[in-house]
């Protein structure tokens, strides 16, 4: 399977660098698995409405770009739905049965994702209802992709 993940901003964080390197390591026997990070609009605190629109709007067409028309695309937002690790793992597994060897993984900016984006999303997945920082939610969804995999082949890691 083909993996593309792709995120809005530059990561910076070391420890959060080490973490990722680890889990594309470890899923480099499972997928190909690659990092795509298109760059951010700059936000300024007090915007209006229809300011954060234009951001959002600008950093999905840069999202957009990277999604090819036979690629099965999921977004990560608040208000998608909530799989447990079992569930996300049948979904991959059923992706990869039934042709669909192209998936993207979306993580929008600080502001979120644009509705054009919303629009090409074959599944919004949420995590939590909480909120987390956009460049941690890299570590975590490939951490749940390689426990995924992990299930999937009946393999010592998931308990």
């Amino acid at each position: 399977m083909n993996i593309k993940i792709i995120a809005v901003g530059k990561l910076k964080e070391k420890y959060l660098k080490q973490g990722i390197q680890e889990y594309l390591k470890r899923l480099s026997t499972y997928a190909k698995v690659q990092i795509i990070e298109v760059a951010d609009e700059k936000a300024p605190e007090n915007m209006s409405e229809a300011e954060m629109q234009e951001v959002k709007h600008k950093e999905g067409e840069r999202i957009l770009s990277n999604i090819g028309q036979d690629t099965y695309a999921i977004t990560l937002e608040i208000e998608g739905k909530m799989l447990s690790s079992e569930q996300l793992a049948a979904k991959m597994n059923d992706l990869a049965t039934y042709g669909k060897s192209k998936v993207a993984f979306v993580i929008g900016g600080s502001l979120g994702i644009s509705e054009e984006v919303q629009h090409r999303s074959d599944l919004a997945l949420s995590f939590s209802k909480m909120t987390f920082p956009h460049q941690v939610m890299r570590l975590v969804l490939l951490e749940q992709v390689y426990r995924s995999y992990r299930i999937n082949r009946n393999e010592p890691y998931h308990k």
